[in-house]
């Protein structure tokens, strides 16, 4: 590698999200997370009190543009953050094609809403004081 590049070595493009989300092993009962973020690919979140493993097989439900998506992944890297919380990233094998074209329109810029700081610019007084 020249110089001081550096590459993106991900697969997927991501989006973030800060969303409430379930997830369990198949067939145990469904707990809750904090997304992180999403692509077609899989999902990073966050998961308390539990026990994740690698190779894990999750359910999870989430949201896309108004959407619910169940997905079931594989769990490819768990990392604890601290003595309670988990972070875990999984890889998708079963997830609805339609919900794949969501999360693939999802991505495109013009979906992406950018909301307009509500604070007036600020003025040559402000920048001297």
């Amino acid at each position: 590698m020249a110089g001081n590049e550096v590459h993106d070595r991900r697969k997927y493009l991501r989006i973030e999200t800060d969303q409430v989300i379930s997830f369990a092993e198949i067939d145990r009962p469904k707990q809750l997370g904090v997304s992180k973020d999403v692509s077609t690919g899989g999902i990073r979140f966050e998961a308390v009190g539990c026990e994740i493993e690698l190779g894990d097989l999750l359910r999870v439900t989430f949201n896309v543009m108004q959407q619910t998506v169940v997905a079931t992944g594989v769990v490819v890297w768990a990392t604890d953050t601290d003595p309670i919380c988990t972070e875990v990233g999984i890889e998708f094998i079963e997830i609805d094609p339609a919900a794949l074209r969501l999360l693939d329109e999802s991505m495109k810029p013009e979906s992406v809403t950018i909301e307009e700081s509500s604070r007036p610019a600020a003025t040559a007084a402000d920048k001297s004081n």
